[in-house]
């Protein structure tokens, strides 16, 4: 997934006026202002009650549905193998969110101020907060992708993590 597919994608929901926050590697370079590697997917955080619309957007640019773990995740991949990761968010009156979980009992949680902005290529784009990701990035075995991108964090935010 290049620096070129996420800004377009990007454009074509928010032309949608459709609301996503870039999470993962991608949402770690666009706090960063920079690609620091290359990545094979593109996650992103959705409203779930713009699923539909989410769908809509994508599937007319070609992608289809490839996984589906709902109520947690699902994702949609184009014929080319690009891969978008999606995680539908269940909003509540303070700006806060929730995501479904594997474990019910347990949902993933995202503060009001976890939704931040980052850029790439320059353009801004809506993204998760350093927090954020150091807090998605914990209760496994990281691997080289996930320690670079720790690293960033710690380098660029003096944030400390997990790994």
């Amino acid at each position: 997934m290049t620096a070129d597919d996420v800004l377009f994608v990007l454009t074509q929901l928010q032309r949608a006026k459709v609301d996503v926050w870039v999470g993962g590697g991608w949402g770690i370079d666009a706090l960063l202002g920079e690609q620091t590697r290359d990545h094979r997917d593109l996650d992103l955080m959705h409203r779930q009650d713009q699923e539909g619309a989410v769908l809509t957007v994508l599937s007319a640019e070609g992608f289809g549905e490839s996984l589906n773990w709902r109520p947690v995740r699902f994702v949609v991949t184009a014929p080319d193998g690009r891969e978008i990761d999606l995680h539908p968010l269940v909003f509540s009156d303070d700006g806060s969110a929730v995501q479904a979980s594997p474990e019910p009992q347990r949902p993933f949680i995202y503060p009001s101020a976890c939704f931040a902005t980052g850029s790439v290529q320059g353009a801004p784009v809506p993204c998760l907060s350093a927090e954020q990701q150091v807090y998605f990035h914990q209760g496994y075995e990281p691997s080289a992708r996930d320690r670079h991108d720790m690293a960033q964090l710690r380098r660029a935010f003096g944030i400390a993590t997990h790994f």
